[in-house]
């Protein structure tokens, strides 16, 4: 498949996912699932926020990297590969704590493993794209969650 059909795809499968967390059978929110659930919505909210704003001209719809756009590694890519779905897991998990159903846990589940699948695929089309560069980027920096220890040569 090439890869912008698949790129596309993805972004479908994504909004999909995310329509259906929505749409899951749901318990009544609680004052205190809320207080845990709605910072966290709001954390990943603002790194989203600051991830897409960091982008710039490299920000794109689909997981295919832009040609010419350069390789973002500072700012929230300094500590994670993928801010924008990490923000999104973020913003799902708080929906998750404040809706407080096992059907939206287990939808955030199957989200959070297409996340896993999606930025695979992503980070070879970033190590094709960019090389040595990527590969010493990607052995200090976590996917989707920042490392707690650096791995590699420090950066």
């Amino acid at each position: 498949m090439h890869r912008g059909i698949l790129g596309w795809t993805l972004v479908a499968v994504q909004f999909v996912l995310l329509i259906a967390v929505v749409l899951l059978p749901r318990t009544t929110p609680t004052l205190p699932r809320m207080a845990i659930g709605v910072p966290i919505i709001a954390a990943g909210a603002a790194l989203g926020l600051v991830a897409f704003r960091h982008l710039g001209s490299a920000l794109t719809a689909t997981p295919v990297p832009i040609e010419g756009a350069g390789l973002r590694t500072d700012g929230a890519y300094r500590y994670v590969r993928h801010p924008i779905y990490s923000s999104i897991l973020l913003m799902a998990i708080g929906y998750a704590i404040v809706m407080g159903s096992i059907w939206t846990w287990l939808g955030v589940a199957v989200l959070g493993a297409f996340f896993v699948m999606k930025s695979r695929w992503e980070d070879s089309l970033l190590a094709e794209t960019y090389g040595e560069v990527w590969v010493r980027w990607a052995e200090g920096t976590g996917a989707l969650t920042p490392r707690i220890t650096r791995r590699g040569p420090a950066a």
